[in-house]
């Protein structure tokens, strides 16, 4: 019986294919993540006086506040206004985020092998 690593046939073909492809897939996947990361959202709350930008990144770029929802009487509502502008904006971050992957991936979810 001979010594060493088999190398031919079908299965050495189909491995190196697996392989282009894998490598392929995380170039791609490289490639979204820094476009999603570059990528801005933007959200409003209280019938646009609130603005807010996220980045891909996750990170705030920036807060619009119209001076008609300062109210000094009523600082909660303010606040809960950047609030929901600034979640909705993450939202849809996280959406585009997700939705780019299941496109690269074909809708596999890679979560459940713990990518």
């Amino acid at each position: 019986m001979a010594k060493g690593n088999f190398r031919g046939g079908a299965m050495g073909g189909m491995n190196m294919n697996m392989i282009k492809q894998a490598q392929k897939m995380q170039q791609d996947m490289m490639k979204m993540q820094e476009e999603l990361e570059a990528a801005e959202y933007s959200a409003t709350a209280g019938g646009g006086v609130v603005t807010a930008v996220v980045s891909g990144k996750r990170e705030l770029l920036s807060l619009a506040i119209d001076p008609e929802a300062v109210d000094p009487e009523d600082v909660e509502m303010l606040q809960d206004m950047v609030c929901a502008a600034v979640n909705e904006a993450l939202r849809k971050a996280e959406s585009s985020a997700n939705e780019g992957m299941a496109k690269l991936t074909g809708g596999f979810n890679l979560g459940s092998l713990g990518l």
